[in-house]
């Protein structure tokens, strides 16, 4: 339980924040327990998190400001460990360190920095900017899937949810909405608009996107002309359809062929001329 002073000073710290924003940052409280805060950090651009949704919280001791809280990351970022604490000049790790006129917007900001750079400290994982990229970009999904533990679909459908994307969070993405649901409509909203399916973080294939070889789609896109279609258009369609099926060999191989005359005969005539020597 938060004392007095605790109390205090984390609501004027929540009511700034709400009057002065700070940029790529998203604070508050639990309604039920001031000590409890979750935090929203926006991947800055010119960095490998560029619009990654990375969502976390700050567990406040008792004592506040004269102690530091322990900070976790809970959306996977290629940066930190998931869920984790985070040992941080400004965490519980180093509590002789901490400056009780730091806020939880210098702390935040402070974790922002942090993420930003590539210094490597307790619960830090290293990964490449292109892993570091992909995270970002699902991270919308993950915050409001649960990492595609939902049992929810868009528009009543729902593909496979198996393989990469299947990443089992457990809870379906309860707290994240339960604590962010304006956010959370945002999210899904932006999975219907770009056909992610909620169980994988994936894009659903739609009906006349590309789902074979080339030369199957182009099959589709060849018209019929209806009851009219000549000769010409069956053999067309036909002698795609042939080489489509057909593999690299079948279609090369008079190719292959001559190429195997050719080197037979070379090699005939270098022992011919052997023997005349």
């Amino acid at each position: 339980m938060a004392t007095k002073a605790a109390h205090k000073r984390l609501t004027r710290e929540y009511a700034n924040l709400q009057k002065s924003p700070v940029e790529y940052i998203h604070a508050s409280p639990e309604e039920t327990n001031i000590l409890s805060w979750h935090y929203i950090l926006t991947g800055p651009p010119d960095s490998a998190y560029h619009n990654g949704q990375y969502w976390g919280t700050l567990t406040f001791p008792p004592d506040y400001p004269f102690a530091p809280p322990a900070i976790r990351m809970h959306t996977p970022s290629g940066r930190f460990r998931c869920s984790e604490r985070l040992c941080l000049s400004i965490s519980d790790f180093h509590p002789k360190s901490f400056n009780p006129a730091w806020e939880v917007s210098t702390i935040l900001l402070g974790v922002l920095s942090f993420m930003t750079s590539e210094e490597m400290t307790t619960g830090s994982i290293s990964a490449s900017e292109g892993e570091r990229k992909a995270f970002a970009k699902r991270s919308r999904w993950w915050n409001s899937t649960g990492g595609g533990s939902t049992s929810r679909t868009i528009g009543g459908k729902s593909g496979n949810s198996k393989g990469f994307g299947a990443i089992k969070a457990g809870d379906g993405g309860k707290r994240f909405r339960e604590q962010f649901p304006e956010l959370d409509k945002e999210n899904w909203a932006w999975m219907e608009k770009e056909g992610i399916d909620p169980q994988t973080g994936k894009k659903v294939a739609v009906e006349g996107s590309p789902s074979c070889t080339p030369e199957i789609d182009g099959l589709r896109r060849r018209g019929t002309g209806g009851s009219n279609a000549g000769l010409a258009q069956v053999v067309e369609n036909g002698q795609a359809a042939r080489d489509a099926g057909q593999g690299w060999l079948a279609r090369n191989k008079l190719y292959l062929i001559a190429g195997a005359l050719f080197a037979y005969a070379v090699m005939a005539r270098l022992l011919s001329d052997q023997q005349k020597a």
